[in-house]
């Protein structure tokens, strides 16, 4: 593993890294070389996505695929035909995809959920939802300086206020659709759900898992503000190790593989990845036999331009699945108010600056 290759020196030339994870191993890391980077277009990539490889002015990979976990659900055909609503759907505003989700809804003869309307309790779903609905009313969950985080403020409250209130519409039941209990990636590809928001990397899970399943799309939601903006992870890519002693041949191989779009592009159809090339999504050329492998992204490409990188954070997995998602989770559960969630939650989350 990493954690036990790089300290003891015997790692490969070329790393394979989540791009949110490279800052914080960027001391093992070979930067960009002077002769490649002068010549570097950042550009032609998604900006989340390159967002991670770049630490200190200096770019210590580049991105093969953008990560996204937010903007677009799953929607499962039979259900939405069977009862009556319009498929695919195009939801205008929020309150249309509340409508369609209730309808959706089914319960047992003691009145328990046994199928979601719109299933978005898991953990990634969650966090992304609340830092989307900062970003799409205007707000920021960094501070001015970047070296700590805002939860407790107007918007904050608001898209908390606002997951709370899809939970008192009835489109999901939080105690019995969660992280642990009917996780959305199962829970749509076993009818238990009609509406999951997940990442399109669950659509390869779930055709591999459940390959009987019957036919769905991929669309977007609508937004709270007059942009559809989100919050990303840096995705999958590739980094040169420091102790390389050949990482100009390295790193002329991750630009041959990464920034090149012919080679791009059979990456991202052979993974069944979101391409962080431009040019893939942009060019009729490459999205052409992209949508042709995989037809749910077409749902998804055009959103890719409103995605934010996450940012550089002291502990992601910390701060999403101990801090955020449990006090968001709690909030609808009524186990706490919304007012003291944001504020727990950005007490908690500024410690880690502290240690």
């Amino acid at each position: 593993t990493l954690q036990t290759s790089l300290p003891a020196g015997d790692e490969a030339d070329i790393l394979e890294l989540f791009g949110t994870w490279v800052c914080g191993y960027s001391d093992y890391l070979a930067p960009m070389p002077d002769e490649l980077s002068a010549s570097f277009d950042a550009s032609q990539f998604y900006d989340a996505p390159l967002g991670g490889y770049q630490c200190d002015d200096q770019i210590y990979g580049l991105p093969q695929e953008f990560n996204v976990e937010y903007g677009a659900v799953l929607v499962n055909q039979t259900m939405f035909e069977e009862a009556g609503l319009a498929f695919p759907p195009a939801w205008e505003n929020w309150d249309a995809l509340i409508s369609d989700a209730q309808q959706l809804v089914q319960e047992n003869s003691d009145g328990q959920m046994t199928v979601a309307g719109y299933h978005f309790t898991n953990a990634d779903a969650i966090v992304f939802s609340f830092l989307a609905g900062i970003l799409q009313r205007g707000g920021d969950y960094w501070n001015e300086d970047r070296d700590g985080f805002q939860f407790d403020t107007e918007e904050g409250l608001a898209s908390l206020e606002h997951l709370v209130n899809l939970v008192d519409e009835g489109v999901v039941d939080p105690v019995l659709f969660n992280d642990t209990s009917n996780w959305s990636g199962d829970a749509f590809f076993t009818s238990q759900t009609a509406i999951a928001l997940i990442g399109p990397w669950a659509v390869a899970y779930g055709l591999d898992s459940f390959p009987d399943f019957g036919a769905f799309d991929y669309v977007a939601l609508p937004a709270a503000g007059d942009e559809p903006i989100f919050a990303a992870d840096s995705g999958w890519g590739m980094t040169v190790s420091e102790r390389s002693e050949h990482s100009d041949v390295a790193w002329d191989f991750i630009n041959f593989a990464a920034a090149n779009a012919d080679n791009a592009l059979q990456w991202n159809i052979t993974t069944g990845t979101i391409p962080a090339l431009r040019a893939l999504v942009e060019d009729e050329m490459y999205r052409t036999p992209l949508l042709e492998a995989s037809p749910w992204l077409a749902g998804v490409l055009d959103e890719l331009q409103y995605g934010r990188y996450v940012g550089a954070m002291p502990d992601r997995d910390l701060l999403f699945y101990d801090i955020i998602y449990p006090y968001v989770l709690d909030t609808p559960q009524g186990l706490m108010s919304a007012e003291d969630a944001v504020a727990l939650m950005e007490e908690d989350a500024n410690l880690m600056f502290e240690e």
